[in-house]
C-alpha cells in the first residue's frame, strides 16, 4: 500500500521528493487522508466543464420589486482604487414609499431572473436572480484549497475585523506567518452597532487564506479565514502548483 502512496506522490508532487522526508513529516498520511476525502482529478474536471459560480441575489427585506436588469445583461462589481464605483443596479425594492437600489456585488451575466416578482410585493429572503460569475484560476485555486484547509465561518451575517494583535502581526509579517489555535481571540464582529470578540475554534495552524474584507458584510456561515497546520504548509503549495499547472495547460 505504501508503494501505491508513494507513486502517487510522485505523479503529484513531482520527483524531487525525498520519501524519508515525506514520511517522517506525516505528509504521506496527510496526503492519504485527503486522497480518500478529495478527488482532485474530479474536482479540476468540473471547473474546466463549468468554470462558474452562480450567485443568488434574494431581497434583504419585505417591499415591491422592480427589476432594472433583464436576463443576459452583463453586470459589474463595485470597482474604481477606492470603491467609490458602485456596482451595476439590479433592482428597486419599495417598502414604506422609501425606494432602495440593491447593485451587484460580483462580475457575471444575469442568468436567470424571476420576472414573476415584477412589480409584485415579495418577503424578505425571495430568490430574485441569479448571477453567473466567471471564476479566475486564483478563485478555483481557492475553492480547491477550502476542500483541504480548515475553514472558519461567520457566526452570523455582520461586518468582521481582525482582533488588534492578529491585525498588527498580519501587518508586520504577513498572514501566513500568523499562528493561530483553539481559544485564541482573532476576529471583531460588529453586529448593530456592537463589537464582539469571536474565539476560534480549530485545528492549530497558521492563517493560509482570508475570504473577508475588513468592514464588509458577510452572510452567516461564509467562510472567514482557512487555518493550514505548520507541517501541512509544503503539501498545500504542491497542490497549488500542480493545479496551476494542470489549469494553465488545458487552457492554452
Amino acid at each position: 500500500m505504501q508503494d501505491m502512496v508513494i507513486r502517487l506522490l510522485f505523479m503529484i508532487l513531482g520527483t524531487a521528493v525525498n520519501i524519508d522526508t515525506l514520511v517522517k513529516s506525516n505528509i504521506v498520511d496527510g496526503y492519504v487522508k485527503m486522497s480518500k476525502e478529495i478527488d482532485f482529478d474530479e474536482i479540476l474536471g468540473k471547473y474546466h466543464s463549468d468554470p462558474f459560480e452562480y450567485v443568488d441575489i434574494f431581497a434583504e427585506h419585505t417591499g415591491k420589486i422592480r427589476f432594472l436588469v433583464e436576463e443576459g445583461r452583463e453586470v459589474a462589481a463595485v470597482s474604481g482604487e477606492w470603491k467609490h464605483i458602485p456596482g451595476t443596479p439590479l433592482f428597486e425594492i419599495t417598502r414604506e414609499k422609501n425606494p432602495k437600489k440593491n447593485t451587484a456585488t460580483t462580475n457575471g451575466v444575469v442568468s436567470s431572473l424571476c420576472t414573476e416578482f415584477e412589480g409584485r410585493f415579495v418577503e424578505a429572503g425571495e430568490k430574485l436572480m441569479t448571477i453567473r460569475h466567471p471564476l479566475k484560476k486564483k478563485e478555483i485555486i481557492e475553492r480547491i484549497l477550502r476542500e483541504v484547509l480548515y475553514v472558519f465561518l461567520a457566526p452570523e451575517r455582520a461586518k468582521y475585523f481582525f482582533a488588534p494583535d492578529i491585525q498588527s502581526r498580519i501587518v508586520k509579517k504577513g498572514a501566513r506567518e500568523v499562528s493561530v489555535k483553539a481559544g485564541d481571540e482573532i476576529i471583531i464582529m460588529s453586529l448593530m452597532k456592537r463589537d464582539t470578540p469571536v474565539y476560534y475554534s480549530g485545528d492549530s495552524g497558521v492563517i493560509h487564506s482570508v475570504y473577508f474584507q475588513p468592514g464588509v458584510s458577510v452572510d452567516q456561515g461564509a467562510p472567514l479565514i482557512g487555518v493550514c497546520p505548520t507541517d501541512k504548509l509544503p503539501l498545500i503549495q504542491k497542490i497549488i502548483t500542480r493545479v496551476k499547472a494542470d489549469w494553465d495547460k488545458t487552457t492554452e
